[in-house]
């Protein structure tokens, strides 16, 4: 009977011939692809991407400071002069 096996476990059997350095090089090479990408993603129920904004799933707070500027994307001079 043959048996499917699973990437993960091809990937976990092939790297426990390796040596001990050798498995720490391959440790620094998955935490270097996990930096490159994206580590959290909010999905709908649906599958569909979540944004930020609906992530944050608080929307009364959206709006509720009365002081600073209305957009930070704009304000040219940074974060930090309000």
């Amino acid at each position: 009977m043959t048996r499917a096996i699973g990437l993960e476990q091809i990937i976990a059997q092939k790297v426990l011939t390796l040596s001990r350095e050798q498995q720490q090089q391959v440790l620094h090479f998955v935490e270097f692809l996990q930096l490159k990408s994206p580590t959290v993603e909010f999905l709908h129920h649906d599958g569909t991407r979540m944004s930020a904004l609906e992530a944050a799933g608080d929307l009364d707070l959206v709006g509720c400071v009365d002081s600073g500027p209305g957009d930070l994307s704009t304000n040219s001079e940074g974060l930090g002069h309000f």
